[in-house]
């Protein structure tokens, strides 16, 4: 992990969770695994502190604890440094069950994220009692959990071993990957009690069962839009929502995650899902020819590789995300360098070598902007340079070299994904100062806001609210609305750097062999 997804992290550990948190996490950062006694002494925090710092970063997933291998009756704690960016998508995963579960799952996982996780009966409990969607029934509620949990959104943590073995001083959990989707049993009727002060949450049968946010599957979700949202730019609605049936059969044998090919599919499998499921007469009419419009487009993401069942077909996720990632790379080119730089890094990038000369040609720039281009692009690490030395022809001759132009994908995407991370911690940075120096100026209009809807909500004259607002001065206003704009400026800028950021880590999980935050849950 480099130094600039540290600084990110670092900076988003403190925007949630406090100072001390963010202090146990940097410390753990830069080790693989520490001691609570370590980080107490890394850190100059009591122990008590980190004890509580740990046990908030633990509830929320960012974690893992194990036996020291050394001494096993000593803990030792380790920081998942994938999972800290999914801090920041919180509001795209509610967005999401929203648009699929309507306001009732969208409270089920502000509650989840709320607590980072709990059992069954004690997110409903809170949906109901504190939640904005109280008129809703305990049962629509409890239905929406199970569709989730069903439809693998939530997933259950391992279980607690209880061991009778007295020596056993550091916990153990039981990874039954069968039993991460295994239904709670949710009493209706103790729910109920539980309302109205009868009962207590902890009288619940599911107590032994905690749920949390599935990372991985909101993920898959935002995988797959960016790939149809791509069809659909390119060759339209129809092909999308063609791709888009491919995408549901292959998971049906493909492990989500597998990161080369999917396995295979058959045309006759894509025309019958389709005739079931779309109500698409042009799709069905013309299926053959949109398959072909997808399979033949230079992106990739669909490959033909037999002619059994009408056809067999691969989703080529190397390809896809190869080619999507890379058209992020050359719009940032364009951008920064204009379009010239980045017709001179399709060229490289296409010849896999060139000369300074014969760059040129091929570019047909004239000779003097395309070296200043691509020493540009040289000194910014989107291009690399390789040295080929040739001997001499005499024993002293000096040897000749030869210097040639190419481009290291994964490096350039490492290289960029890191200015990403950078361009990310410094708009949060500047966001939380633009809040903290017009502080005052914020917490006056929010005092304000709330003293006009209480007088509305009196009844008072529209006079009397008027001379309340007036106390607000002109120049105060024009600040304040100056300052509302930058930080939704900013807000934009983090939503867009998140979006590129998630393509290129998904060209690293597919393209590369690097380990990456996709994982099996543990």
């Amino acid at each position: 992990m480099s130094a600039d997804y540290s600084h990110l992290c670092s900076a988003i550990l403190e925007q949630c969770f406090g100072k001390v948190v963010q202090l146990v996490a940097d410390c753990l950062f830069s080790a693989t695994t520490r001691s609570l006694s370590q980080i107490a002494s890394s850190t100059k925090l009591s122990r008590k502190e980190v004890a509580l710092a740990l046990a908030v970063l633990v509830k929320y997933r960012l974690v893992d604890f194990s036996a020291s291998q050394q001494n096993p009756f000593l803990a030792e704690y380790a920081l998942r440094r994938e999972d800290v960016l999914c801090l920041l998508r919180y509001p795209r995963y509610v967005h999401l069950v929203q648009a699929k579960y309507g306001n009732v799952g969208a409270s089920i996982a502000e509650e989840l994220i709320n607590s980072g996780s709990d059992t069954a009966t004690g997110i409903l409990v809170k949906c109901l009692t504190e939640g904005e969607n109280k008129s809703e029934s305990a049962e629509s509620y409890r239905n929406s959990f199970l569709q989730m949990i069903t439809d693998h959104y939530i997933i259950k943590k391992p279980e607690l071993l209880s061991s009778d073995e007295t020596d056993e001083v550091i916990p153990k959990f039981e990874t039954n990957e069968c039993d991460y989707y295994r239904h709670p049993n949710i009493d209706l009727q103790l729910l109920a009690k539980i309302r109205k002060g009868e009962a207590t949450v902890s009288e619940a049968k599911d107590g032994h069962m905690v749920w949390t946010l599935n990372y991985d599957r909101f993920h898959q979700d935002f995988r797959d839009s960016i790939m149809i949202d791509a069809i659909e730019r390119k060759l339209g609605e129809n092909a999308a929502e063609c791709f888009r049936f491919i995408l549901k059969i292959m998971y049906n044998t493909t492990d989500p995650w597998q990161r080369k090919l999917s396995n295979q599919v058959t045309f006759v499998e894509i025309k019958q899902t389709i005739e079931k499921k779309s109500n698409n007469l042009d799709l069905m009419k013309y299926l053959d020819q949109y398959i072909s419009l997808i399979t033949d487009d230079s992106l990739g993401f669909l490959r033909r590789v037999g002619d059994m069942g009408g056809g067999l077909f691969v989703v080529d996720m190397e390809k896809s995300f190869e080619s999507l990632a890379f058209a992020c790379v050359e719009s940032v080119i364009t951008e920064r360098f204009g379009s010239k730089a980045a017709r001179i890094f399709r060229v490289i990038r296409c010849k896999k070598y060139i000369e300074q000369e014969d760059l040129q040609k091929e570019a047909m720039i004239p000779s003097k902007e395309a070296k200043s281009l691509a020493y540009n692009l040289f000194q910014e690490q989107f291009i690399h340079v390789k040295i080929i030395k040739k001997p001499g022809g005499g024993s002293n001759g000096p040897a000749k070299a030869f210097y040639l132009f190419q481009v290291r994908e994964k490096d350039t995407v490492r290289m960029l994904l890191d200015v990403s991370y950078k361009s990310l911690y410094n708009t949060i940075e500047r966001s939380n100062f633009e809040k903290n120096e017009h502080k005052g100026l914020i917490e006056k209009s929010q005092r304000l806001d709330s003293i006009v809807e209480t007088m509305k909500e009196r009844g008072e004259s529209d006079e009397y609210i008027a001379e309340i607002v007036e106390t607000f001065t002109p120049p105060e206003c024009e600040i304040l609305k100056k300052v509302k704009n930058r930080i939704k400026t900013l807000s934009k800028a983090e939503l867009t750097l998140d979006d590129t950021i998630f393509l290129l880590q998904m060209y690293q999980h597919h393209c590369t062999t690097l380990p990456t935050g996709i994982r099996k849950f543990k």
